[in-house]
């Protein structure tokens, strides 16, 4: 991300609430995921923050991609819209995966025109794209554990890996293809075996499948859940990937494609948040800033992502245990209860968040009338 001086200039030129997107980070957090697993295709997840300005660039770094809904498919339909139809066809089987285990019947009739690869988890929606989608590839999602991500995912979405082979011969007998196997050990996971276990899981079902007659699988998706750098705590990415070669080299032939779902590791790095003090009180003895940006714009993460962000002041002083508070009237509009930050701060200075990239302007709002922060890219 850019030097505080050049963030302060961009505060200066374009007012706050301000998100800078620095794409030199996403081409270097691209570079660094194919770095550490060489084996695994990154299939960007549109939804941590679906820009079209950053699809682009991890479109022109030769990115694949996940989306689940059909206005993030035609973000990524943008780029290709001019392509030949065979070629287009092509990219879209090698390069976009639709991994919302449960669509609408119209979206299914829009993907299997593209002849899309998509993702199940029950009888039902084997009955759905029967119907409305055959000519698309499956891919079953199954239910793995989520222990010590900070989003828990597998309540929601994964077939048992008990009734795994089940839903698998009933696509068949469906009359559809099933490819492989995609899972998601939850968002921003800390613990590293929960990777371990959930490869381990599929060699399994992928073993059982085989045993019982079905040999077409030739593909799994390992999900998302690559956590990004938010402070010291987070093991290193190499450590992670360490385990993650290991595994899927002791399991999986090279035959079998693997694919990955990174998208707060892709894209949280690469933005920062510029806000400004237009508040300041004392209450019950504590010392409260009011920014105008918060929880319902920019810092959504903190209630729909289960984030907390760190606010920095751009000039130095004396620090104390402050709160900063959102611009609305709403008293859920908190940043943070406990940040340590100059006391001497005045309406009119600036403080920045690092590393809020996913997942915060993708779910912002415009609650009692205040617009979305102001987003501006550098080093496109």
């Amino acid at each position: 991300m850019g030097t505080l001086r050049a963030l302060r200039q961009l505060a200066k030129e374009h007012g706050t609430p301000l998100v800078v997107v620095d794409h030199e980070v996403l081409r270097r957090n691209y570079a660094t995921f194919k770095r550490y697993l060489p084996r695994v295709q990154a299939y960007y997840a549109v939804k941590a923050n679906p820009d079209p300005a950053i699809v682009k660039t991890l479109f022109d770094a030769g990115g694949s991609f996940d989306v689940a809904s059909m206005p993030e498919f035609r973000i990524v339909y943008e780029y290709i819209k001019d392509m030949p139809a065979k070629q287009r066809q092509e990219w879209i089987w090698d390069k976009i995966i639709y991994a919302n285990p449960i669509k609408a019947n119209d979206t299914l009739q829009e993907l299997d025109q593209y002849k899309a690869l998509v993702t199940y988890d029950n009888e039902e929606e084997i009955r759905k794209i029967k119907k409305h989608a055959p000519n698309t590839g499956l891919a079953l999602r199954l239910k793995v554990p989520n222990t010590g991500a900070m989003v828990e995912l597998s309540s929601k979405c994964g077939a048992a890996p008990g009734e795994a082979v089940d839903l698998i011969l009933a696509a068949h007998r469906a009359g559809l293809v099933v490819e492989g196997l995609s899972f998601h050990v939850g968002s921003q996971t800390t613990n590293f075996e929960n990777f371990v276990q959930a490869i381990n899981l599929a060699a399994s079902v992928f073993e059982e499948a085989k045993a019982r007659g079905y040999t077409k699988m030739n593909l799994l998706d390992i999900g998302g859940g690559f956590p990004a750098p938010y402070d010291a705590s987070v093991k290193p990415f190499s450590e992670l990937a360490r385990k993650i070669n290991a595994e899927l080299d002791r399991l999986f032939p090279k035959d079998i494609e693997i694919l990955a779902e990174p998208g707060r590791f892709m894209v949280a790095t690469a933005a920062t948040a510029i806000s400004k003090i237009i508040g300041k009180a004392v209450r019950d003895g504590k010392l409260c800033y009011y920014v105008d940006d918060g929880v319902y714009n920019t810092f959504s993460g903190i209630i729909f992502d289960h984030c907390h962000y760190h606010m920095e002041a751009f000039r130095k002083g004396p620090r104390q245990i402050c709160t900063v508070f959102g611009p609305t009237c709403d008293a859920l509009d908190v940043i943070s209860m406990s940040e340590e930050l100059p006391a001497d701060l005045e309406r009119g200075d600036l403080l920045f968040s690092r590393n809020i990239g996913a997942y915060s302007v993708a779910s912002a709002t415009q609650f009692n009338g205040f617009p979305p922060a102001k987003v501006v890219h550098i080093n496109q």
